[in-house]
């Protein structure tokens, strides 16, 4: 298979990057700066998701089987900020997070429709903040998991006729820079006591289900949100 996966310079990413490889596909990823390997874009750019599209679609001849949406920022704002701060705090996550995986599923569908075999998989990368919210810091990254959910379920009940599936994984925490920073920054100790595993997600377990969902899931399935958190949000 074919597969595009963004987000892919570390953590999530590239442990996924990694599995699609070891499996024995054919993967481009993508990152901020490029380099290694992967495809330039920052999503900061309105247009950057079409380009990065287009790139993606060349370097894999023109086929591309899989989407996985994987890129995003974790970056906090105070509810004490000013309106400016606050406003573009809010644009830039909702732009990286949501508007730019929009758009790439929109991308990846008129690809799937076009294909003599008709039919893809997406696969978006959320978090259990989608469902249990987060830190009144992170309001805006709860709100755009969130969207990128109700979008995928969108995706699934709007598409599925058309053997066009669509999938999201919601992890917890997981031992990336951004969960470590994240765990220092809030007393780690207390945080991991909310996770009956007692233990934060490593990324390869996230990059598994991941795997799974692009290559292995059964088409029934499609519309189907995977939780990888330690029981430390059920549903």
């Amino acid at each position: 298979m074919h597969i595009f996966v963004t987000g892919a310079s570390r953590g999530i990413g590239a442990a996924t990057l990694e599995a699609l490889k070891n499996d024995g596909h054919r993967v481009v990823g993508q990152s901020t700066q490029g380099g290694d390997g992967l495809l330039a874009a920052d999503f900061t750019d309105p247009a950057a998701p079409r380009r990065l599209w287009e790139a993606a679609f060349d370097a894999l001849d023109g086929n591309i089987d899989v989407l996985v949406n994987n890129a995003g920022v974790f970056e906090p704002v105070s509810d004490k900020a000013g309106d400016e701060e606050w406003h573009e705090a809010w644009s830039r996550t909702m732009q990286i997070n949501l508007q730019a995986s929009a758009d790439l599923c929109r991308h990846a569908i008129s690809h799937f429709r076009s294909r003599e075999e008709r039919g893809g998989r997406i696969v978006n990368v959320a978090s259990r903040a989608a469902y249990r919210g987060d830190s009144p810091q992170h309001w805006h990254y709860a709100a755009s998991k969130g969207g990128m959910v109700a979008m995928t379920k969108s995706i699934a009940r709007g598409y599925a006729a058309e053997n066009i599936l669509a999938f999201a994984v919601c992890p917890g925490f997981t031992m990336t820079g951004m969960a470590e920073d994240y765990l220092d920054s809030r007393g780690g100790p207390s945080l991991l006591a909310d996770i009956p595993l007692g233990r934060v997600a490593q990324p390869e377990e996230v990059a598994e289900t991941i795997r799974w969902l692009a290559v292995d899931a059964p088409p029934s399935a499609t519309g189907t949100i995977l939780d990888v958190n330690g029981a430390s949000y059920v549903r």
